[in-house]
């Protein structure tokens, strides 16, 4: 994690994300392993990453679930871990944390909140989101064009552009007033292929256009701030990458030694990030499987010469260069 202190800016901004995914089991017996919204057997684990705009992400907390459980059950609490190991591990650049709408709640707002941080969530278009967006006027909406068009599952298309708006918003009133928070609504729409029939109570408006929905405190301008949450989609990346390496299964029969095996995961995937940020500028982006493939899993001979180790390199090897930088990095001699 030093690597992304090192190229946190004081004026820079962090982004800490949030997200969980149930990883399928097939052994019955696995302690807590049991079915949840996916409708497979699982074992449910949460992830908080932290990335800057110059660093890819790295794991900061863990925690694995009942399979069955919620994907924002206990969010608040492993949100306060990683925050407070964000601060400790000496980032002072303002925070951001992102999450989808399973972590919309007064308790992640409170979290974000005492920890000095803001916040971006995505929030589910309930009636009470599409009253708001109703109030927003025609000429408040602004064209966006994607720089890179986004995958829709709904109408199974790439969307490049929309329209977006964004209005004050007290989110919360169900809960005491100490909880009603007011902050950003901001709402991406895009116009659909084949508009709906209008469903009672709605307007028209619902059947002509689909709308995303962003609670925020963030202080973003709207054109920058609504890209900046669909930026949260890299912790799927993290998901990728810890399912090519050792969370390709979870190998015990007991919950806490799948536990264990989730953090040692992390700690792997953390260390490979930073060999791959010691190597090189390509490396220090790239797929955590790619930087075992190039510098990890190494084509060398091991050879021993006047009490001395020597690694003979492949002769012509691509990565030649890079791997004598991360050995050099770490306080070695290189002798090829």
């Amino acid at each position: 994690m030093n690597e992304l202190r090192s190229r946190v800016k004081g004026d820079e901004v962090v982004f800490v994300d949030i997200d969980s995914k149930v990883k399928q089991v097939y052994g019955p017996a696995k302690q807590g392993a049991s079915f949840g919204y996916t409708k497979v057997r699982g074992l449910h684990f949460q992830i908080v990453t932290v990335k800057s705009a110059t660093c890819a992400p790295v794991i900061v907390a863990t925690r694995l679930r009942r399979g069955s459980a919620g994907s924002g059950k206990g969010a608040a609490s492993l949100l306060r871990e990683a925050l407070t190991t964000v601060r400790a591990m000496g980032i002072t650049a303002q925070i951001v944390v992102r999450a989808d709408s399973a972590y919309f709640s007064h308790k992640v707002v409170a979290a974000c909140r005492k920890a000095g941080a803001r916040f971006s969530l995505a929030v589910a278009v309930t009636k009470t989101i599409r009253t708001a967006i109703e109030t927003i006027e025609d000429d408040a909406w602004t064209p966006i064009q994607y720089t890179d068009a986004i995958w829709d599952d709904e109408e199974d298309r790439w969307i490049s552009d929309a329209e977006i708006a964004e209005i004050p918003f007290t989110a919360f009133t169900s809960k005491k007033k100490a909880f009603h928070t007011t902050a950003r609504l901001i709402v991406r729409r895009v116009k659909r292929l084949n508009p709906k029939t209008v469903p009672d109570g709605q307007s028209e408006l619902f059947a002509v256009w689909r709308h995303h929905a962003v609670f925020t405190d963030s202080t973003f301008v709207l054109t920058d701030a609504e890209p900046m949450h669909r930026a949260h989609a890299a912790v799927e990346q993290v998901f990728a990458d810890l399912e090519d390496s050792a969370l390709a299964h979870l190998p015990s029969g007991k919950f806490t030694a799948n536990a264990v095996w989730l953090t040692l995961a992390a700690v792997a995937h953390n260390l490979t990030r930073a060999a791959g940020h010691l190597a090189s500028a390509f490396h220090a982006r790239a797929r955590t499987g790619t930087i075992r493939r190039h510098l990890i899993h190494v084509p060398a001979r091991i050879a021993r010469s006047a009490r001395r180790v020597v690694l003979h390199l492949p002769q012509r090897w691509r990565w030649a260069d890079d791997f004598t930088d991360l050995w050099t990095a770490t306080g070695q001699r290189m002798q090829t």
